[in-house]
């Protein structure tokens, strides 16, 4: 048993697996030290605050309010983990975007475009086709792989400039960052999708239930009830595990793998890189445009649509999903609800204690600068193991049989 426990620990999924959970440990307990300090330094709070707030930051999903005599509540919460199911979805496909182009080595920063690109399609495919005519279900298909196809699409022109001029991956992403920024903005402009109906909303883009499209709730809304849960994440989970079966069980996930390791080497094996570069940023982009698709897709969420001066955090925050991942698309899914249960927990925050939520941006900064150094925490959690197997070789005759033998040589040779 003791020989399983450590071949398991050995391994170096065990290890990405413990890097992970102590940057997130990391966050949690800077986000708790900030609650102390904040609590004792205004005489107004007290410790009884700090214990609030720190049971908020890890339990915050399941606090249901305060009872008659003031205290804290905690509970399953149907509205919170539905909430955070919600917002878990654009997380889980970002992340799943990020991990994709890491597997084959790419860091692929220009999410956010992709993103808009997908959310762009989407919107005009689902709002421009009447539901008089065409059934909703239809339109609603329509528009989510149209959503897809434009983020391949934005993905695929930096894997291109990558393959054919060598341009560093990262640059182009930025760049077709900002391009879609002002396309999608200019495009909206033009059109007829802002929300006229409501004179407060103009700045808006209409939901897509105004046509009648929305993603099915699939029952969820019955367990979750009065959160904004839909088929979405069932769908993000679908797409994870297809990652995964292609990345590992596909002679195409190997070609990706083997052009992430070494492109030279995989060509000099016969595969061919530069498809493969333009393929993995296209699957990429499809990801990500699917993470806008089915998050406005839901019908209850508005579309700002000038975006010319920012960038949807979305598409950036699914780095940290897929660091802390060790980019398993399997793993996304978890720690996309994780990031997701932290918004909620910033929420439950504001509403039921004297701090705000800004102190969950500070875990989740943590988290994220400790999950970027994810391989030095391997490095120094294999540390030991290193030690224990050098140990035997510094010493590998005890008995001294091999010294005997070296000096029965030497006499010999003096013979």
């Amino acid at each position: 048993m003791k020989n399983r426990l450590l071949k398991l620990w050995h391994q170096d999924g065990t290890r990405s697996v413990m890097a992970s959970v102590l940057s997130i440990l990391a966050g949690l307990v800077a986000g708790s030290l900030i609650i102390l300090i904040v609590g004792i330094c205004n005489p107004t709070l007290g410790l009884k605050s700090v214990w609030d707030g720190v049971r908020l930051i890890f339990g915050g999903l399941f606090a249901t309010g305060r009872n008659a005599a003031g205290a804290l509540t905690f509970g399953f919460n149907p509205a919170s983990v539905g909430n955070m199911l919600f917002r878990a979805t654009p997380l889980i496909l970002t992340g799943l975007s990020v991990a994709v182009a890491f597997k084959t080595g790419l860091f692929n920063i220009g999410a956010p475009g992709q993103y808009l690109a997908g959310t762009a399609a989407t919107l005009f495919i689902a709002l421009s086709i009447p539901s008089s005519v065409v059934p909703p279900q239809i339109i609603w298909f329509l528009a989510f792989f149209g959503g897809m196809l434009a983020g391949a699409l934005w993905g695929a022109i930096p894997g291109m400039l990558k393959s054919l001029l060598n341009i560093n991956e990262v640059l182009a992403c930025i760049m077709t960052n900002w391009i879609a920024a002002n396309l999608v903005t200019w495009v909206f402009d033009i059109s007829n999708l802002k929300n006229v109906v409501e004179n407060t909303k103009s700045g808006y883009i209409y939901k897509t239930t105004f046509n009648n499209v929305a993603t099915s709730k699939l029952g969820l809304d019955l367990i979750f009830h009065d959160s904004q849960v839909n088929g979405g994440i069932v769908v993000a989970a679908i797409l994870a595990i297809i990652v995964y079966i292609i990345l590992t069980r596909t002679t195409f996930g190997y070609q990706l793998k083997a052009c992430g390791s070494n492109r030279f080497a995989a060509r000099y094996a016969g595969i061919k890189d530069k498809r493969n570069i333009v393929l993995s940023m296209a699957i990429a982009g499809s990801l990500a445009g699917a993470a806008g698709s089915l998050y406005y897709l839901s019908g209850n969420t508005e579309f700002f649509w000038s975006t010319y001066q920012s960038l949807p955090a979305t598409g950036f925050n699914g780095i940290p999903v897929a660091l802390l991942a060790a980019n398993h698309p399997i793993g996304v899914i978890f720690t996309g609800m994780f990031m997701s249960m932290l918004d909620i927990s910033g929420l439950q925050m504001t509403n039921l204690t004297a701090y705000n939520e800004y102190i969950t941006d500070v875990i989740i900064a943590v988290i994220v600068y400790l999950s970027a150094f994810s391989l030095l925490i391997k490095t120094l959690l294999g540390h030991r193991r290193a030690h224990k197997t050098d140990a035997p070789l510094k010493n590998p005759d005890p008995d001294g049989t091999q010294a005997d033998s070296k000096a029965d040589g030497k006499e010999a040779l003096k013979a």
